[in-house]
C-alpha cells in the first residue's frame, strides 16, 4: 500500500497530478471487479439454489405421482382424484384419458375398470381416451388388438358394451366406408372376440373354420353381407395370432386388495417384548386381514389368515374401542401370520392374540361384524375341536 502512495520527488505538478489520477482509476476498477465478483457469486448462488429447489421440487412431485398410480391401482377412483388434489392431473376428461393412455405404471385391470364406469364424466374419459387411439387404414384385427391391449376388459357385460360401442364409434370414423353403420363394426368385433376363445382356448374341442366365420355374419351390414375376403383375412389373422390380453402381474399385491370387505386406519398392539401401539392401515379381503404402514405400500408389513381363530371385545386400561382375535381353546398358540421385518425379511408372527383399537364404538362394531363374516373354519378342525370337547367331558369312571 505505501508502494502505491509513493511519489517520486522529480515529478512536475502536472505528472504527479496523473498520478494521482492513474491510482484513482485503478482503485475504481478494483472495486468494480469486485462488485462483478460478488454479483456472479449471488447469482451463481441463487442459480444453485434454484437448481436444487427444483429438484426438491420435481422429486416431490415424482414421488406424489408414484404414490397416485399406487393409489390408483388400488381404488382407481381414488387414486385420480389424489392426483388431481395434488395438481399433478387436470380435472379434464381429456387429461385424465392421456394418462390413462400412456399407462406408465397403471395396472390395465384398474384401468379397465375405470373407463367401464357408467358415470357421464367416466364415459366422457372413455370416448377421450379411444379418441388417442389411431385405427386409420387398420383391417379390424389390427385395430382391436391395439385397443384391447391398452386395458384388460371388464367382466361386467355393461362395461364391455359400452366400451366396444365407443370402439366401434373411433374405428368407423377412422375409417369411413368400411362398414354401413357402427352397429355392423361392433357385431362383428364381438364375431372377431369369441373366434379368439374357440381357436385358442384348448377347451373348445369344435374349432370354427373360415366359411362357418362367413356364414355366421352374413346379413350384419344393415342387412347386406361384408365382402367374403375381408372376413377371410380377419379370420387367417386370428387363427395365426390370438389376440394379447394384458395379465394382471401375480406379484403385485394390490389387486388382492382391489374390492376388500373393508378398510381402515386402526391401532395395533405389537407383539415384541416392549408392548407399543402403533397405527396401521387394515384392509380385510379373502379371509385375511392385512395390515400396512401406509395407504400407499405396495407390500403389507403383516397378514393374518382368519382361518380358525375368534373375536371378541375386550377392555383396555390404555385404550378405548378395543377387540382381540385368538385362538379359541388354546390362549397360548402363536397365530399362524407373517409380518415383514425392518430389513425385509419375512418371518413368523408370534402372536397368541391380537389386539386392535378402533377410532370409535360404532367403527369398531363394524369392524368385528366384518371379520366374524369373513373367519372361515377349517371342517376337520370343527370335527376335532367338538372330539375334544366330548373327550374332555366324559368322566372317568
Amino acid at each position: 500500500m505505501e508502494e502505491d502512495n509513493y511519489v517520486p520527488d522529480d515529478l512536475t505538478p502536472e505528472e504527479k497530478q496523473e498520478l494521482e489520477n492513474i491510482r484513482r482509476r485503478k482503485q475504481e476498477l478494483l472495486e468494480d471487479i469486485q462488485r462483478l465478483k460478488d454479483e456472479i457469486a449471488e447469482v451463481t448462488n441463487e442459480i444453485e439454489n434454484l437448481g436444487s429447489t427444483e429438484e426438491r421440487k420435481n422429486m416431490q412431485r415424482n414421488k406424489q405421482v408414484a404414490m397416485g398410480r399406487k393409489k390408483f391401482n388400488m381404488d382407481p377412483k381414488k387414486g385420480i382424484q389424489f392426483l388431481i388434489e395434488n395438481d399433478l392431473l387436470k380435472n379434464t376428461c381429456e387429461d385424465i384419458a392421456q394418462f390413462l393412455y400412456k399407462g406408465e405404471g397403471l395396472n390395465k385391470t384398474a384401468i379397465g375398470d375405470y373407463l367401464g364406469e357408467r358415470d357421464e364424466f367416466n364415459i366422457q374419459v372413455l370416448h377421450a381416451f379411444v379418441e388417442l387411439h389411431e385405427f386409420t387404414d387398420l383391417n379390424l384385427v389390427q385395430a382391436l388388438r391395439q385397443f384391447l391391449w391398452s386395458f384388460r376388459l371388464p367382466g361386467e357385460a355393461q362395461k364391455i358394451d359400452r366400451m366396444m360401442e365407443a370402439f366401434a364409434q373411433r374405428y368407423c370414423q377412422c375409417n369411413p366406408g368400411v362398414f354401413q353403420s357402427t352397429d355392423t363394426c361392433y357385431v362383428l368385433s364381438f364375431a372377431i372376440i369369441m373366434l379368439n376363445t374357440s381357436l385358442h382356448n384348448p377347451n373348445v374341442k369344435d374349432k370354427p373354420s373360415a366359411e362357418r366365420f362367413i356364414s355366421m355374419n352374413r346379413g350384419i351390414n344393415d342387412g347386406g353381407d361384408l365382402p367374403e375376403e375381408l372376413l377371410r383375412n380377419l379370420y387367417e389373422s386370428i387363427k395365426n395370432e390370438p389376440f394379447k390380453i394384458p395379465e394382471d402381474d401375480g406379484n403385485d399385491l394390490t389387486h388382492t386388495f382391489f374390492n376388500p370387505d373393508r378398510e381402515g386406519w386402526l391401532l395395533k398392539l405389537g407383539g415384541g417384548r416392549v408392548k407399543t401401539w402403533k397405527r396401521r392401515w387394515f384392509i380385510l379381503t379373502d379371509n385375511c386381514l392385512y395390515y400396512f404402514e401406509y395407504t400407499t405400500d405396495k407390500e403389507p408389513r403383516g397378514i393374518i389368515p382368519l382361518e380358525n381363530l375368534s373375536i371378541r371385545e375386550v377392555d383396555d386400561s390404555k385404550k378405548p374401542n378395543c377387540f382381540e382375535l385368538f385362538i379359541p381353546d388354546n390362549k397360548d398358540q402363536v397365530i399362524k401370520a407373517c409380518k415383514t421385518e425392518a430389513d425385509g425379511r419375512v418371518v413368523e408372527g408370534n402372536h397368541t392374540f391380537y389386539r386392535i383399537s378402533a377410532p370409535t364404538t360404532e367403527e369398531k362394531e363394524e369392524w368385528i361384524s366384518s371379520i366374524k363374516a369373513a373367519i372361515s373354519r377349517d371342517p376337520f378342525y370343527e370335527m376335532l375341536a367338538a372330539r375334544k370337547k366330548k373327550a374332555s367331558s366324559m368322566k372317568r369312571p
